[in-house]
């Protein structure tokens, strides 16, 4: 099967193209910047500038959409909330606008989505995916992003979205930003310390868009989560533990977070506890089900 990621240069899509070439599959990435060094078939997009190369969607079976501005990389700003929109929105559009007009037979389209979708709350609830779209900036982004994979259903293909917490690997993302300041040993929980942190493990998340691939799983809304829940709190303490570093400070202040990183400061200090029970009961076996198991497996302790 010949398999199009878009993002396949960031983190997770270069562990995902491995595991599909691993599996069989022929996989190409769409990229901004061609990367002399990559062994991946690679072809130039801009969505922005509605551009992709004429030979990128040829025999094209499934795409699995994953770019998208890192949420968490800079302050909230006008201008920084049109590229996070933009970059998974706007470049869903855009596929869309090129399958239909290629007429690509394209049999799915499976796209990440995200966890905010149920908002920036701390909440006693555990959310479903039949849960209702929050009403706040996360649930607005969300759901527009949802709603842009949904249009590929008009070309006959089927359509899954992966609504992901935060993704465990020591190659990037918020795990070494987590740890560096607890090797530092100037470690400590933020705001409460009691806002959940749903995460799941590189693997399992790869394995799940794998899955989707291969009609493995049925086609849907997946909470790209691990089974067990875990708090800020809990997870710096675990942490701290397995590395071996003493925790001393107080929590950092609700007010400081929020005065260095503005509203962005709502996803570091809300959190609610997200099922995974639709993957376990459609038969996805995590690899990576318990936070300490994980942990020390990403540090091979």
């Amino acid at each position: 099967m010949k398999i199009l990621i878009t993002g396949g240069s960031g983190l997770i899509g270069k562990v995902l193209t491995q595991s599909l070439q691993d599996a069989g599959h022929e996989v190409a990435i769409l990229t901004r910047r061609l990367d002399s060094k990559s062994t991946v078939t690679q072809y130039l997009w801009n969505p922005n500038r509605k551009e992709i190369d004429a030979d990128a969607l040829s025999g094209v079976e499934a795409i699995v959409h994953l770019a998208g501005a890192n949420i968490a990389e800079k302050r909230w700003t006008k201008q920084r909330w049109e590229e996070i929109y933009s970059s998974r929105v706007a470049s869903a559009q855009f596929l869309y606008e090129k399958v239909k007009e290629c007429k690509i037979p394209l049999k799915s389209f499976i796209s990440s989505s995200a966890i905010g979708w149920y908002g920036a709350a701390t909440s006693e609830e555990v959310f479903t995916e039949e849960a209702d779209c929050a009403d706040d900036v996360l649930g607005a982004l969300s759901m527009a992003w949802e709603l842009a994979a949904d249009q590929f259903l008009d070309l006959g293909c089927s359509v899954s979205k992966v609504r992901t917490g935060i993704v465990l690997t020591n190659e990037g993302g918020a795990l070494p930003k987590m740890t560096k300041p607890i090797l530092m040993g100037i470690g400590s929980s933020l705001g409460s310390g009691k806002q959940y942190m749903p995460w799941i493990h590189l693997d399992d998340l790869c394995a799940v868009y794998t899955q989707l691939v291969e009609h493995q799983l049925p086609a849907g809304v997946y909470n790209g989560v691990a089974p067990e829940s875990i708090t800020n709190r809990d997870l710096t303490k675990l942490l701290a533990k397995v590395l071996h570093r003493p925790l001393w400070l107080p929590n950092v202040p609700s007010f400081l977070l929020s005065l260095i990183f503005g509203e962005m400061a709502t996803i570091l200090l809300n959190g609610s506890r997200v099922s995974a029970n639709k993957l376990i009961e459609n038969g996805f076996q995590f690899k990576h089900p318990k936070t300490r198991e994980a942990i020390e497996e990403i540090f091979g302790k």
